[in-house]
């Protein structure tokens, strides 16, 4: 009988193979939310770039933030828009 490379030797493999598996992401996880569980009051860091003060010193912002405020400006209609370029 020809077995696949793909097929687990036994169960006993694929179970220990699960296990440590589930083992390693749960350590992971744990380390990653350290400051989060540990900690009274903390949380995961802002990483989005608004939440980065040395970028907006810079003036650099979030592109969907910087979108939306150029929509908000824009105050011209098409037509102001078409007679300025005419004139």
């Amino acid at each position: 009988m020809q077995t696949s490379i793909f097929a687990p030797a036994n169960l006993n493999e694929m179970l220990d193979t699960i296990l440590i598996t589930l083992l390693i992401v749960a350590i992971c996880v744990l380390l990653l939310g350290v400051k989060v569980f540990f900690v009274k009051g903390g949380k995961f860091p802002n990483m989005h770039v608004s939440g980065n003060k040395a970028l907006r010193d810079k003036g650099i912002g979030c592109v969907q933030s910087q979108d939306r405020e150029a929509r908000r400006k824009r105050s011209f209609s098409l037509e102001e828009v078409e007679k300025s370029l005419h004139n």
